[in-house]
């Protein structure tokens, strides 16, 4: 059997795994490939790029901490450059340091992004910004805490980039596979 790996755009609110005893959207509404599995997760409150595979090898490899995965980041509040230091030395999150490898800020959110389903909840008072951020941990709810760790709750995340696969073009619920190369 071929080595193959699939990209898939996860939608908001659909879990990351092929069933569900809650009746809730899950992979195996979107995705009918057999033998493929996720390699590492996303939350169920998160969209963007998740990559699942047919080799157990490849698997581990990806959701490994060699792996970069890069996140395109809504917050509340105006993110400033203390913020992006705090970020990139590292902050307490539960019991471990997480450390973004790369932080920064968007002037506005990206022209390319779909509109979420539903929005994301709005305060008058209080303003949103964009940042992305880099990390090669992959902790559960790690970005989500490493933002809160330092004052900007996080409103909307969607992960663009899991080492060399990038997200692209893709809409919400598609996917494509691809030969995995044999020297990753």
């Amino acid at each position: 059997m071929s080595q193959n790996i699939l990209l898939f755009n996860k939608p908001y609110h659909v879990l990351s795994q092929f069933t569900d005893t809650a009746s809730r959207q899950h992979l195996g509404h979107y995705i009918n490939e057999p033998g493929f599995y996720a390699a590492g997760r996303l939350d169920y409150d998160s969209e963007g790029l998740m990559l699942l595979t047919n080799d157990g090898k490849i698997q581990h490899h990806v959701a490994g901490s060699d792996t970069h995965k890069s996140y395109l980041i809504q917050v509340e509040g105006r993110v400033q450059a203390k913020h992006l230091q705090q970020l990139r030395q590292g902050v307490k999150v539960k019991d471990y340091v997480a450390r973004a490898l790369h932080a920064e800020t968007l002037a506005k959110k990206p022209a390319w992004l779909w509109k979420r389903n539903p929005p994301i909840r709005v305060r008058q008072n209080i303003p949103t910004s964009w940042m992305m951020l880099t990390i090669n941990q992959g902790k559960n709810r790690q970005v989500r805490r490493m933002s809160a760790a330092v004052g900007l709750p996080v409103l909307r995340l969607v992960r663009t980039q899991i080492g060399p696969y990038e997200l692209g073009q893709m809409q919400p619920g598609e996917y494509k596979i691809e030969k995995y190369p044999s020297k990753q």
